[in-house]
């Protein structure tokens, strides 16, 4: 059975969320051992998994997910509570305040300088104290049953690596350096290539056409580059 346009944000969505899951259940089930290929594979998988739970609450932010507002609410709130209880309000305004103002000293997400001066200003937009002590909180309560190791390294360490993953290639890469007048989104995108796309950022390195087609989903940027290739880009 076909699925329809209208329900594919859903599906994704849903994929999203039980891949993440499935994972995390198995490598906190897993004897950790710094020797096994498994645990280097299952740090790198679950990464790439957060980041979906983010770009989850992010097209979330923009009504894509669900055309029902409750749904697409209810999905967004949930994809960021798992990645290490963001709150979804709270992204949801300031990532506005981001399109609204790109590149300038209104923007939460842009910051003038080098890498790490940007990344901490970055992490200071997004990280409160609250996320500190609930994720202590459960730190402490699930290590009752858990061991350490498996919780720190393939529960809280891929959490800290998908902030990189998303700032490096979702933020930094997009908006560093000049644009030109003619850029009106101050964003740059990575050159064609779907499969390193999805792979670094779930085609978020597509960043012009985010910022041109806000309404996108992240599974449809790759149709927008492709479009974009053709029409060609802001000098």
């Amino acid at each position: 059975m076909a699925i329809s346009r209208s329900t594919k944000g859903i599906w994704y969505a849903v994929v999203i969320h039980l891949l993440w899951w499935t994972s995390l259940i198995f490598a906190l089930s897993i004897d950790f051992s710094w020797s096994s290929p498994l645990v280097y594979l299952l740090i790198l998988i679950q990464t790439h998994l957060y980041t979906g739970l983010f770009i989850t609450a992010h097209d979330a932010m923009h009504g894509t997910v669900s055309s029902n507002k409750r749904i697409n609410k209810a999905i967004g709130t949930v994809s960021a509570l798992l990645f290490s209880y963001n709150f979804y309000n709270k992204l949801n305004k300031k990532h506005h305040e981001h399109h609204r103002f790109v590149a300038t000293d209104k923007d939460p997400d842009y910051h003038e300088g080098s890498f790490w001066p940007w990344y901490l200003s970055f992490v200071r937009q997004y990280v409160s104290i609250w996320q500190i002590l609930l994720m202590a909180i459960s730190y402490n309560i699930l290590k009752i049953w858990l061991p350490d190791e498996n919780l720190i390294f393939l529960w809280m360490l891929p959490a800290i690596l998908s902030t990189f993953q998303l700032f490096y290639f979702g933020t930094y890469l997009p908006h560093r350096g000049e644009h030109s007048s003619a850029n009106t989104q101050k964003s740059r995108s990575q050159k064609l290539n779907h499969a390193w796309a999805f792979l670094t950022c779930y085609f978020f390195g597509y960043h012009y056409e985010h910022h041109i087609s806000p309404a996108t989903p992240w599974w449809r940027l790759h149709k927008k580059k492709e479009e974009y290739e053709q029409k060609g880009y802001p000098a």
